[in-house]
C-alpha cells in the first residue's frame, strides 16, 4: 500500500521518531522513503545515523517531495508551520496532521485548495509499538487515504477510524492523555506494596507487570471488564476487599473526571489553533 510513497514528517519529534521506527520495523516504508523535517540539526543527525532517513531543514522541500505529509508538530506552531507550508500542499498529497485538538478547519481556512485532509490522535506507547490512535477524515479524503493513514498508525500500534471529528477530543482525553494516568496508577500500586511491606523494584515490576497483564487479557478475552473483575472476586476474599476500598474512594468518578478534564482542555487548544 506505501510502496514507493515517499511519506514527509513535518516535525521530528518524540511521535515522529516512534512512526518511523515503526514504518521501517514492520517493513511498511523504507528508509529511503522517509523525509524529516525539523528546526533541529542535532535531532534530524540522530535521525539519520539511526534510521538513514532523509532529512532537511526545509519544511517546504521536504513537503514538495512527498506523497504523503504528516504534520508532527505540537498544536500552538501548527499554524505558522501550515502558513508558511500551505502553498507547497495540494490535492496531490494527502495531508495528516497529529497536533492535539486542532480540527482540520485550520488547515482547510488556510487554502482554498481541496487538500486531502486525515487527523489523526495517537498516544505515547507509539514509543513501543503498542499505541492506540484514532482517525478520522476530512471532507476531500476518501476510503484510500483513510487506509493509508490507517496502515501508517498500525505499524506502531492499534488504529481505529472514528466517524466524527468532534470525538478526537474525547479520544485524547481518554487514550491520548490515558497514559499518564496508567503511570499514575502504577507508581500508585508500588507505593502501595511498599507500604505493605515489599521492596521498591519487586512491587513495581509486580504493579507494571499486573497492568500490562490485566489490559492483554481484556484485549485478548473479548469479555466486558466486569466479567474479567469477577474471575479474580470470590466471596468474603481479599480482592472484594480492595475493591470496596477503591469505590469508597472514589476512584471511578476520578478516572471519569479526568478523562472530562483532559477532552475540555483539548477542546480549547482547538479554538486557539
Amino acid at each position: 500500500m506505501l510502496q514507493n510513497k515517499t511519506i514527509g514528517i513535518i516535525g521530528s519529534g518524540n511521535m515522529a521518531m516512534a512512526l518511523v521506527s515503526g514504518l521501517i520495523g514492520s517493513g511498511l516504508a523504507k528508509p529511503q522513503h522517509l523525509y524529516c523535517s525539523d528546526v533541529s540539526a542535532e535531532r534530524l543527525l540522530t535521525l539519520e545515523k539511526t534510521h538513514g532517513v532523509r532529512t532537511s531543514q526545509d519544511n517546504r522541500a521536504v513537503i514538495l517531495d512527498a506523497d504523503i505529509v504528516i504534520f508532527a508538530v505540537k498544536p500552538q506552531v501548527l499554524g505558522a508551520v501550515a502558513k508558511e507550508a500551505i502553498t507547497a500542499l495540494d490535492r496531490s498529497k494527502l495531508v495528516i496532521s497529529i497536533a492535539a485538538g486542532v480540527p482540520l478547519a485550520t488547515f482547510t481556512a488556510l487554502t482554498d485548495e481541496p487538500l486531502r485532509l486525515i487527523r489523526a490522535m495517537p498516544n505515547v506507547c507509539v514509543s513501543v509499538k503498542e499505541g492506540a490512535t484514532a482517525i478520522t477524515a476530512g471532507t476531500h479524503a476518501g476510503a484510500d487515504d483513510l487506509a493509508l493513514a490507517k496502515a501508517i498508525f498500525e505499524s506502531v500500534g492499534r488504529c481505529m477510524i472514528i466517524g466524527a471529528e468532534h470525538l478526537l477530543d474525547a479520544v485524547t482525553g481518554l487514550s491520548g492523555s490515558g497514559p499518564a494516568y496508567v503511570f499514575m496508577m502504577i507508581d500508585a500500586l508500588a507505593d502501595a506494596g511498599v507500604n505493605v511491606g515489599l521492596p521498591r523494584a519487586e512491587a513495581l515490576l509486580l504493579a507494571t507487570q499486573t497492568l500490562m497483564g490485566a489490559a492483554r487479557m481484556q484485549l485478548e478475552s473479548n469479555l466486558h471488564p466486569a466479567q474479567l473483575k469477577d474471575m479474580v472476586t470470590s466471596p468474603g476474599g481479599t480482592t472484594i476487599a480492595g475493591l470496596h476500598a477503591l469505590e469508597k474512594g472514589g476512584l471511578r468518578g476520578l478516572l471519569i473526571d479526568a478523562v472530562q478534564a483532559a477532552t475540555d482542555r483539548s477542546k480549547a487548544l482547538g479554538k486557539v489553533g
